[in-house]
């Protein structure tokens, strides 16, 4: 992967870490109840859900560029398109509600763990947006184990720290999204649709 194509990918990896979604949602929920040190285990579970589902996405990938070195252009086209409408429906969302319920809160640190990775498996959308967003990435002249290898650490990392510090600002985040959710969305919309329309183009 080229320098300038990694940093790219960095700062496109970290926007979409901002993007609100299952685990973020469960992340901030477990932040304001257990705090932010009992929460790396929801943190960490989800990390082995998003690198599972990375590895999948990368199988997949790398089937198709084998049978086809056009495939890599149809990918990209492809998973262009699915970026901006993801973008579309994160614009129309309704604003983020969090009522966690204390009462009803397992503290166990393999229960949350397991809350975590659960969450991130079991949301089939995301393995449909790996698909669509990794191959914007891939130079098909370079050896595709270590570019996989290199896009997986990287947004794994950047989740985690992501996640980390919504654990440690919840009580502050929480009641923001809340008043400003709807901007954020749009924000958050926006940035897909960007990337959705520009990274196919990319040579």
């Amino acid at each position: 992967m080229a320098l300038h194509t990694w940093l790219l990918y960095l700062v496109a990896a970290m926007g979409l870490s901002l993007t609100p979604g299952p685990n973020s949602l469960l992340v901030l929920s477990h932040g304001a109840l257990h705090g932010h040190r009992k929460t790396l285990f929801t943190v960490s579970g989800g990390a082995l859900g998003f690198a599972a589902l990375i590895a999948l996405s990368m199988f997949g990938i790398g089937a198709v560029l084998q049978a086809s070195a056009s495939a890599l252009t149809i990918l990209k086209l492809v998973g262009g398109a699915y970026l901006v409408w993801l973008g579309i429906q994160l614009w129309r969302a309704p604003a983020i509600r969090l009522q966690p319920d204390a009462s009803e809160a397992d503290t166990r640190g393999a229960t949350m763990l397991r809350q975590g990775l659960l969450t991130a498996v079991s949301n089939p959308k995301a393995l449909l947006f790996y698909a669509a967003f990794l191959p914007q990435f891939i130079d098909p002249h370079r050896n595709l184990l270590i570019q996989f290898i290199v896009m997986a650490v990287i947004f794994v990392t950047v989740e985690c720290i992501v996640e980390y510090l919504l654990a440690l600002l919840a009580h502050r985040i929480r009641p923001l999204l809340e008043r400003a959710g709807k901007r954020f969305n749009r924000v958050c919309g926006g940035l897909f649709v960007a990337i959705g329309v520009a990274l196919p183009m990319m040579k």
